[in-house]
């Protein structure tokens, strides 16, 4: 059964609501805008929140106002009385609400006007999944494919991106899987870099003036590749900013539409570049944490004590060394892969993708690899 949600800040009303349509939604009710917060945090999703306009504290436009921003899907209708009409009006035009309802408003009307919200939330729903499911599997396509071509770049966008996926968590951040997405791709432009330069990059070695410059330019590089693709923008311009000295406080017109946490989200993979680069140095997560902190102009303090939590790969891995003829999918090197003839094939902390183990599997055959190597092994 659909879940709704009543707001208002009369208990007798609330519990007319529930007995009117129990047999036809499952109803959930809140006393005020801050307990059906609350309600939302720990109970939603549901499919529609329906609130009184006058109610101490939040009124009914400003708290669908805050569940837009922390529920986009949920669709939101307003009730109110008579000599509201004008302040419901301007609510519907700022706070996109789908429908405002007048009282008293009869059982009819209120299950006829429920049901188009739950259908409309339906709708909204499995577009969204459909979406998420087509780019995303559009993306690991693309990663495996840089993950054959180049696995010192993958490896360090897998790591970029567990750090990314890490921090949307942290801060429950809305559709994360974009910023993960960012991560993924962050390291895309680096396939337009010889790889001699992208390894000395990587390994923090000192480089050239130029050299410096043409490195610095793969963020831009990656934008101008993924800012064609429809749905990708806010990806392709969260990429731009992971090497920017300071992230804009604000989006240019260029890169709208983007919603508000996509300026967030460049500020989280600006952070997980940095801090995977000091942990790359063999820096411990308090060191790396710690060097962080001393970039206070760059890095918001909140954003890097969320980076104390992370689990090391460790924790449900057992490390082992493993033929690389038996290499698996989610495997994770614990030490450098080389070509005989000393050439780095992939870093330590390089996962392990179908791509890539097709590519081990036929140089282990040739003999162009060792036999064996050091891995950590899911358990």
């Amino acid at each position: 059964m659909d879940k709704i949600l009543f707001v208002d800040d009369e208990p007798a009303v609330l519990d007319g609501y529930q007995r009117l349509l129990r047999r036809e939604f499952d109803v959930s009710v809140a006393l005020g805008g801050e307990q059906g917060l609350t309600s939302i945090r720990t109970n939603g999703p549901y499919a529609v929140v329906i609130s009184d306009m006058r109610m101490p504290g939040l009124n009914g436009a400003q708290f669908l106002s805050l569940v837009r921003q922390k529920v986009p899907d949920t669709v939101r209708m307003l009730l109110t009385g008579y000599t509201d009409l004008n302040a419901a009006m301007d609510a519907v035009n700022e706070g996109n609400i789908f429908r405002f309802l007048t009282k008293p408003c009869d059982k009819e009307l209120l299950v006829k006007a429920l049901t188009t919200g739950v259908e409309q939330f339906k709708l909204i729903t499995a577009e969204r999944d459909l979406l998420e499911k087509t780019l995303m599997g559009s993306i690991k396509v693309l990663a495996d494919v840089l993950s054959a071509a180049s696995p010192a770049i993958f490896g360090r966008s897998v790591r970029i991106a567990r750090l990314v996926r890490h921090l949307a968590k942290e801060f429950s951040l809305p559709s994360a899987w974009r910023f993960e997405a960012a991560g993924t791709l962050s390291q895309l432009g680096c396939v337009t870099l010889d790889v001699a330069l992208v390894q000395r990059a990587y390994a923090g070695a000192s480089l050239s003036q130029e050299d410096q410059a043409r490195f610095n330019a793969h963020p831009q590089v990656a934008m101008d590749l993924l800012s064609g693709v429809p749905r990708l923008e806010s990806m392709a311009w969260m990429i731009s900013q992971q090497l920017a000295k300071e992230i804009p406080a604000t989006l240019s017109v260029a890169v709208a539409p983007i919603e508000k946490d996509i300026l967030f989200g460049a500020k989280i993979l600006k952070l997980a570049v940095a801090f995977n680069d000091l942990r790359m140095k063999s820096l411990s997560v308090e060191d790396a944490v710690t060097r962080l902190r001393n970039r206070r102009s760059e890095f918001d303090p909140e954003l890097i004590d969320a980076l104390r939590d992370i689990q090391p790969e460790a924790a449900t891995m057992a490390s082992r060394k493993v033929s690389t003829l038996k290499l698996a999918s989610g495997m994770i090197l614990e030490q450098h892969l080389r070509y005989r003839e000393g050439m780095l094939l992939l870093a330590k902390g390089h996962e392990i993708t179908p791509a890539v183990l097709v590519k081990l599997t036929n140089l282990s055959r040739q003999g162009e690899i060792d036999p064996e190597v050091m891995a950590l092994v899911p358990v």
